[in-house]
């Protein structure tokens, strides 16, 4: 019998989020269709009812797909389109109910970098130990705040 071994780098992502807009938000864009059909119901009532229907159903699909990521994956901890290496990231803490609003309001750090999206109620605070960098933390929404946290503490043991 013959053995084999993998030799290919370990890929996966170990946590991805997509920040998607919450279930009303959805609801409220997509009346942008009905609204749309009005205007246009004095042209063609058929017309009308299509396009509207065309509009609410491309903008909806497109606060979806256009909505950002949490990820972490490499040992490295992207969020929309920044990234830092986990090596430079300190002990993680997630928060959810009024201390994750209060680390989204009056305790959010002034020179922190921040990637908070409305209706996510769980905050992550992730300190940033570069000296080189001017950021002091990252502050980041998650609907999963205990996972995203523990994400990046695997990332960080991985990375040593």
């Amino acid at each position: 019998m013959r053995l084999m071994q993998n030799t290919r780098p370990d890929t996966r992502e170990t946590y991805r989020e997509r920040l998607a807009p919450g279930l009303w938000l959805l609801v409220t864009i997509a009346l942008a269709g009905p609204m749309v059909s009005l205007v246009l119901t004095p042209l063609d009532a058929s017309l009308a009812l299509m396009v509207g229907a065309v509009v609410s159903l491309v903008l909806v699909a497109a606060s979806v797909v256009l909505s950002p990521t949490v990820r972490v994956s490499d040992g490295v901890l992207y969020a929309g389109r920044a990234h830092i290496d986990a090596t430079w990231l300190g002990d993680p803490q997630d928060f959810i109910g009024e201390e994750a609003r209060a680390r989204r309001t009056h305790q959010i750090a002034r020179d922190g970098w921040n990637l908070l999206r409305g209706g996510v109620d769980g905050v992550v605070v992730v300190p940033v130990t570069d000296p080189d960098d001017p950021v002091s933390s990252w502050t980041l929404s998650s609907r999963t705040p205990d996972r995203l946290a523990a994400a990046i503490r695997s990332a960080r043991a991985e990375r040593g």
